[in-house]
């Protein structure tokens, strides 16, 4: 596999990066993942527009032109076969010991491809109890590195055999699933949390939205337990939800199909 590092397409087993970086360090960076469909990069410029709000909002520089980024990115597609998604991973890149930034950064860059992968099987979805999404955090709207709060309901919900889990924020609402925006048809229209209580604004989200399929609403535990259907997406595409805690769900192929064309 070929990836994007340090300004030039390089050998996996060739990258290397710098102990000091921060991103590893300090989880101080931001992440795209971005779905390739028969090479083509799909949803590129909404990508470029929040990975740049995401930096405004960590006050991270971003060098690097929307044009260098679509070149690099569509390099990595080119050096590789079956390629399903990118991830475009921006860092802080190196810096002194502590955690304020250096006052004079140089981020790194690294992009890289993954396979082709079959559609998941419908979702078993938890409510996790161990953790939370903190709404009120900025980090709670960008795409940024660290990830423990989903790790550590993923794993909570692997415990009770289920495929992911719901967050709950401070105030006991919904936000969202561990790696995606949850969608529930409830007294026969679409909901989907408002970035208010937590959820991250996701590209597939916005398209539903900017088409009329959805509405935000603030989803209760008791909203999940009158669902009629949902469903999960991300920028890797749609998953249909067949079960929340002990409820079974439907749902209607139209909807599906509608959806499904939306976000294409």
């Amino acid at each position: 596999m070929m990836l994007w590092l340090d300004g030039r397409l390089r050998a996996a087993d060739e990258a290397a990066i710098l102990p000091s970086d921060r991103g590893f360090l300090l989880a101080d960076g931001l992440f795209e993942t971005i779905r390739v469909t028969a090479g083509v990069i799909a949803h590129f410029p909404r990508h470029l527009a929040r990975l740049r709000g995401g930096a405004g909002v960590l006050a991270l520089p971003l060098p690097w032109s929307d044009d260098a980024l679509a070149g690099a990115a569509a390099a990595v597609v080119a050096a590789n076969q079956n390629v399903g998604s990118l991830r475009l991973t921006v860092t802080r890149g190196a810096g002194p010991r502590g955690v304020l930034p250096p006052a004079a950064a140089t981020p790194t860059l690294l992009i890289t491809a993954a396979p082709i992968v079959s559609p998941p099987a419908p979702a078993l979805l938890v409510i996790a109890r161990g953790t939370c999404r903190n709404e009120m955090s900025p980090l709670a709207r960008v795409k940024a590195l660290g990830y423990g709060d989903g790790i550590l309901a993923r794993q909570e919900a692997a415990r009770a055999g289920m495929d992911d889990a719901l967050l709950l924020n401070t105030r006991g609402t919904i936000a969202e699933a561990t790696a995606a925006t949850l969608f529930l048809r409830r007294d026969g229209r679409w909901l989907t949390p408002p970035v208010a209580d937590g959820a991250l604004p996701g590209i597939a989200r916005g398209l539903l939205l900017e088409a009329g399929f959805a509405e935000e609403g603030s989803v209760t535990e008791s909203d999940l337990g009158g669902a009629e259907s949902a469903f999960l997406t991300n920028s890797l595409g749609l998953r249909v939800v067949a079960k929340i805690e002990d409820r079974a769900l439907a749902l209607r192929e139209a909807d599906l199909a509608q959806a499904r064309s939306i976000i294409s």
